[in-house]
């Protein structure tokens, strides 16, 4: 986390930076006033907004919405039937919210099937080790693959030891950092591994905690490397093979994996609307990804995210209101890919790009929300800094930097701001791309919250007069 100034000390630096001199951005001190005046307008619709959501009869409804779809479907990996019978589902769900242009965008997503998958260590002593294959995995063959284990820390380490690795099973027994630095080992691990000659690779799980749980996810292979078979295992069975070899101890692993790679699939990303009563071809997308890994219920990674982006557009249409710009969303397919199905959405609409006024997307969890992250130009921060004034009777004002989403990264990089949910993550990979992420991680009240703050920034922004500056 970053540290971050008090929100009206900030806001009052911003102001300064932004606004403060005509020559500088061509906005001047009038307008300024303007904005703000504007946006404190919205405060009565704002607190309509949060009763609604936080204490009125939408109370809990996100949190019941998803609870029933996560309950019924289950996981929803790419490809898979499951994600089918989802798409449908949510497709079904929201004609009968009596959303505007609900329709369904194909895509084609990647198809990759684990199968039936075990690993034992043999030697010093028989025991079962829990695995999970990576995505894009191989498998091994039938009769799977008896090998002695090396383990290692680190890339650097394994290069030093090249030599050992031939032949062997590359066990890594990486310590977690935080996810962004340390899922290198998770997505680059089987490759390295196979560059010094080894045999399959196993990666303790990138969790911040474990009770004996894998945590799945993506891999990906190199072009001119072999490809190897590859999935995580617990952190507490690679410290045991690690202390194990720190003894001087040969250990011995068999492992099987029925892992298989098929032709891309037809899928398709989700769409429904609430059309703009000024301004209808220009768009403030809300959004999260239906997809999920096919382990647990992909209930916060990312159901909570999609249901709260749904719960907005329902929040707005119950309480009457239509905003001058139209307000989308996109429930995404083929995130945990990479965000295959939103890319190829970029794609097919970046024609559009000028009328995209704000993209926001919610996959990181459904926790206690503390604010919202931000990436656009200075001053379309302080206008979002107001915005989120406006939430002071939940006590959530903090606009914080640089907004994070795979799925609305194609759009911010090419210069329209974005914006996603920020929450309290201490406890987001303890569950991720586990069996753990079910709905009991879920909570009512913060799922209100969540959305609460998500309605209100997409409602104020796509009604404002003019878009946010880019």
């Amino acid at each position: 986390m970053k540290t971050i100034l008090k929100a009206s000390v900030l806001t009052i630096y911003m102001l300064h930076m932004c606004f403060g001199t005509d020559s500088q951005h061509g906005v001047s001190s009038r307008k300024l006033q303007r904005i703000k005046k504007e946006v404190a307008g919205y405060k009565d619709v704002a607190k309509s907004i949060i009763n609604l959501a936080v204490y009125g009869s939408a109370q809990n409804r996100s949190y019941d919405r998803l609870s029933l779809f996560v309950d019924t479907i289950g996981n929803r990996v790419s490809g898979s039937d499951n994600l089918k019978k989802a798409i449908k589902y949510m497709y079904n769900a929201l004609q009968e919210d009596k959303l505007q242009n609900v329709s369904l965008e194909p895509v084609k997503v990647p198809h990759w099937e684990r199968g039936k998958e075990s690993a034992m260590m043999i030697q010093p002593r028989k025991k079962n080790l829990a695995i999970l294959g990576l995505g894009g995995s191989i498998g091994t063959p039938p009769e799977g693959i008896s090998a002695e284990v090396i383990v290692v820390s680190s890339f650097a380490e394994l290069k030093s030891r090249a030599r050992e690795a031939k032949g062997k099973i590359v066990v890594y027994n990486e310590p977690y950092v935080s996810y962004g630095e340390t899922v290198q080992y998770r997505s680059r691990g089987a490759a390295e591994a196979a560059k010094v000659g080894a045999v399959a690779s196993l990666i303790r799980s990138v969790a911040s905690l474990s009770i004996n749980s894998p945590h799945t996810g993506w891999q990906d292979y190199e072009d001119g490397v072999p490809k190897i078979p590859t999935a995580c295992i617990t952190i507490e069975d690679a410290e045991l093979m690690a202390r194990l070899a720190s003894r001087g101890v040969k250990i011995v692993v068999q492992l099987q994996m029925g892992a298989v790679q098929h032709p891309d699939a037809d899928s398709f990303n989700t769409v429904a609307e609430i059309v703009g009563s000024k301004y209808p071809e220009q768009v403030v997308i809300v959004s999260g990804h239906l997809d999920s890994w096919d382990v647990g219920q992909g209930a916060m990674d990312d159901g909570g995210g999609a249901f709260i982006s749904w719960e907005a557009l329902s929040l707005i249409k119950d309480l009457g209101l239509r905003p001058k710009r139209t307000i989308r969303l996109v429930l995404w397919t083929g995130e945990e890919q990479g965000g295959v199905g939103a890319h190829q959405y970029y794609e097919k609409h970046k024609k559009d790009i000028g009328n995209m006024d704000l993209v926001m997307e919610s996959d990181t969890g459904t926790f206690r929300p503390l604010g919202m992250q931000f990436s656009g130009k200075p001053e379309a921060r302080v206008i979002m800094s107001e915005v989120m004034q406006l939430l002071a009777p939940i006590n959530i004002t903090k606009l914080y930097d640089n907004a994070e989403g795979t799925d609305i990264s194609f759009w911010m990089q090419a210069g329209v701001p974005g914006a996603s949910l920020l929450d309290d993550l201490s406890r987001y990979f303890w569950f991720h791309h586990s069996e753990g992420d079910t709905m009991t991680v879920q909570n009512p009240v913060w799922m209100n919250h969540c959305a609460a703050i998500w309605t209100v920034v997409a409602y104020v922004v796509a009604d404002l007069e003019e878009m946010l500056p880019r």
